[in-house]
C-alpha cells in the first residue's frame, strides 16, 4: 500500500475519500443500531449529509477523463435523488419505502461506486495495487 497516491491527489479527491469513508461508517452504524431511536435519526441525518458532500465533491473529480465527467458521475444525481427520497418518505411516515431508499442509497450510491473506485488508474487502485 502506497499512501503517497492519496497525499498527491487533488484536494477534492482527498475530501471525497474521507467523507465517503465516514459515510460508510455511518451507514454501517445505521444498519446495526435500533431503528426509530434518537441515535438512529442522528446517524441517519449524518449519513445523508455525508452522502451529499460525497456527491458534491465528486463533481470536482475529473482528472481521468480530460476534465470531463465520466460514467461514474452518474452516481451524483442518483445520490441527490436518493437523499430527497429518503427524507421525504420518512417525513410522510412511509417507513417501508424509507427503508428501501436507504438500502438503495447505501448499496447503489455508496458501495457500488466505492468498489468502482478500485478500477485500474484510479487513486485507490494505485494506492493498493500499484
Amino acid at each position: 500500500m502506497d499512501l503517497s497516491y492519496i497525499a498527491q491527489a487533488p484536494i477534492a479527491v482527498i475530501i471525497h475519500l474521507i467523507v465517503a469513508l465516514l459515510a460508510l461508517v455511518f451507514g454501517l452504524l445505521m444498519w446495526f443500531r435500533p431503528k426509530g431511536t434518537p441515535s438512529h435519526k442522528l446517524i441517519g441525518r449524518g449519513f445523508i449529509g455525508l452522502m451529499i458532500i460525497t456527491a458534491t465533491t465528486a463533481i470536482f473529480i475529473r482528472q481521468l477523463n480530460g476534465g470531463h465527467f465520466s460514467w461514474i458521475h452518474i452516481f451524483v444525481p442518483i445520490t441527490f435523488i436518493g437523499a430527497y427520497q429518503i427524507v421525504s418518505t420518512i417525513r410522510r411516515g412511509e417507513v417501508e419505502r424509507h427503508k428501501k431508499h436507504v438500502r438503495n442509497m447505501f448499496f447503489g450510491a455508496l458501495l457500488i461506486p466505492g468498489l468502482a473506485s478500485f478500477l485500474p488508474g484510479r487513486t485507490l487502485w494505485m494506492t493498493f495495487f500499484a
